[in-house]
Parts: C-alpha cells; sequence; structure tokens
C-alpha cells in the first residue's frame, strides 16, 4: 500500500518543481502532469521522485491534518516515511 502525502510547490522551472513534504524540500519531476501546475499547488508525488496529480488545496490541508493528528499520537514521525 501507498500513502501519498500532499506536498506543495514551493518554486518551479521548466519541467522540475521544489516542493515542500511535510517539512522537506525535495526536487521533483512535472514531466508526468496532465495538468498545469503553479506554485502553491499541491501534488502527489510517487517513487522516483515524479509529481503524477494535483490535489485540491482544501482537501489537501484536510489530509495534511488528519496525517498529523493520527501521527501526533506518538506513532512513527510522517517525515520518516
Amino acid at each position: 500500500m501507498c500513502l501519498a502525502i500532499p506536498s506543495r510547490v514551493l518554486e518551479i522551472d521548466d519541467l522540475m518543481a521544489v516542493v515542500d513534504t511535510a517539512g522537506e524540500q525535495r526536487k521533483v519531476s512535472l514531466i508526468l502532469m496532465h495538468e498545469d501546475v503553479a506554485v502553491g499547488d499541491y501534488v502527489l508525488i510517487q517513487h522516483g521522485q515524479f509529481a503524477y496529480e494535483r490535489v485540491d488545496a482544501a482537501r489537501a490541508r484536510e489530509a495534511l491534518a488528519l496525517m498529523q493528528e493520527v501521527f501526533g499520537q506518538g506513532a512513527a514521525d510522517v517525515r520518516a516515511w
């Protein structure tokens, strides 16, 4: 099973983007995206550093809040995923 954490786009340079995933920044490819992506959008990223889907900002924030709640109960740190 795969758990994708919504990642917020911080910068875009052609088909590459810098995203924030649970406080960690990383570069990802936008080559698989079928729709335009802008700074501030949330995307899902698959293994291999490829963004593959844009997520509505309200749904992304809701998912992130739920994840914080679950992982805040003393389980694993979400950033270790």
